[in-house]
């Protein structure tokens, strides 16, 4: 059989999954996703042995530090990975809800009810805990769905599905409602996203180059998330420690991640005070700061940067900085250079916060608050699928609401239309 057979097979498998995935209640598909986290702990080891092979693999690839970070299953994580399954189940179930309801003069009765969206193919690279999240979310929004990870995480992302799946079969998992691709043959991904009339949406998650190939080549709608250009913004009026703190978190809590930040704004009348103390305290965590020339002014050891820097997700311990003359100017930049993820201020102003929060055009916008929270998890979504920085239909963290559509239930007596 041809890749292409096989790809149509794992598309009318999860076609027919998705169908019985409606009916089900919400006390079982709980029961289901409690026996996945169960499976979970319980193959802990196996997992991580998986793990070690990628990471061992990755590191004589020759990959950076931050991807096998990326990559890295620590016990954490893998409890991460069971806790997020567990806040899944707790959730609140958005099938069957009604969202709104209204009768016409002439007596129908119109219901807009909460519906799943069918199949969903999620591709992704690197992090294998991806593999958990969104299984269990667009189970939990009773879709099948098809994983298609990367290459980087064969072994872990094959060892964490079979025990989603082998967990919730014990408890009545509908057949080939997860389901992994596991080859790693490139073509594996255009043959998914060409998969018309069985996959209702794809949902890319990786790097931008991967992104824009999902979208170029993709016949079923797409929601995107391009990438993560996150700025801070320090004010005129900004708590320099809570700055400093803010900062130091935003960049170096987890630089390889899509919500840390790429770009430091300043004030130009708290410059001069506030960057030698973030650089002292970034470059003690082994950031590279490129400034514009009024930061490399006050901080000469920076590098210079250059117009495309303002445009980078670095996704390492790379920061660009630049001093800015007001509230308006900063945001005039992040609109320009940002990707529409997540932005923040910092402030003690009560209208530089207003018009920040205003006209910054990005899916999720702080104040007073690190970007590294734009997350599932953190806004109490239990795990996430993904973040889109795309308006339609979903923006920002993507939780269960989002793996949802809806249909018109009408209600009549015998009304005809005259």
């Amino acid at each position: 059989m041809s890749l292409h057979d096989d790809m149509v097979a794992i598309g009318q498998r999860a076609l027919a999954a998705s169908r019985e995935l409606v009916p089900l209640k919400t006390r079982k598909k709980n029961n289901i996703l409690l026996a996945m986290a169960d499976e979970l702990e319980a193959r802990r080891e196996a997992i991580q042995a998986a793990n070690a092979t990628d990471i061992e693999e990755g590191r004589n690839a020759g990959l950076s530090d931050a991807m096998l970070d990326r990559l890295l299953l620590t016990d954490a994580r893998i409890d991460g990975m069971i806790t997020g399954i567990q806040d899944v189940a707790a959730l609140k179930d958005p099938i069957g809800t009604n969202i709104s309801r209204w009768i016409r003069p002439n007596g129908l009765e119109i219901v807009k009810r909460r519906v799943p969206i069918g199949v969903i193919g999620i591709i992704y690279e690197s992090r294998p805990n991806v593999t958990a999240d969104s299984a269990v979310l667009c189970f939990k929004a009773s879709n099948a769905v098809i994983l298609r990870g990367g290459k980087e995480a064969v072994h872990s992302n094959a060892a964490i599905a079979d025990a989603l799946i082998e967990g919730g079969r014990k408890k009545g998992l509908p057949e080939n409602a997860i389901q992994l691709i596991r080859t790693t043959d490139r073509e594996a991904v255009k043959e998914l996203v060409r998969l018309e009339g069985t996959v209702d949406l794809v949902i890319p998650r990786g790097g931008e180059a991967l992104i824009r190939a999902v979208t170029e080549m993709a016949h079923v709608p797409v929601i995107k998330h391009y990438k993560g250009v996150c700025s801070l913004y320090i004010d005129e009026e900004a708590d320099i420690e809570m700055g400093l703190g803010i900062t130091v978190n935003a960049k170096c809590q987890r630089p390889g991640v899509c919500n840390a930040i790429e770009t430091l704004l300043v004030h130009e009348a708290i410059a001069a005070e506030f960057l030698p103390k973030a650089a002292e305290l970034l470059e003690e965590k082994g950031v590279e700061l490129r400034g514009d020339p009024a930061a490399r002014a006050i901080v000469p050891a920076m590098k210079e940067a250059t117009e495309q820097d303002w445009y980078e997700e670095y996704l390492d311990l790379v920061l660009a900085v630049r001093v800015v003359e007001s509230t308006e100017a900063a945001i005039a930049h992040i609109n320009t250079y940002g990707s529409r993820h997540s932005d923040a201020i910092v402030t003690e102003s009560d209208s530089a916060r207003k018009v920040f929060l205003r006209d910054v055009d990005s899916s999720t916008v702080y104040v007073n608050a690190s970007t590294r929270f734009t997350d599932g998890g953190e806004f109490g979504m239990g795990a996430e699928i993904g973040i889109s920085t795309d308006k339609l239909h979903a923006r920002g963290p993507m939780g269960l609401e989002e793996l949802t559509t809806y249909k018109y239930l009408v209600h009549g007596k015998g009304q005809i239309r005259p």
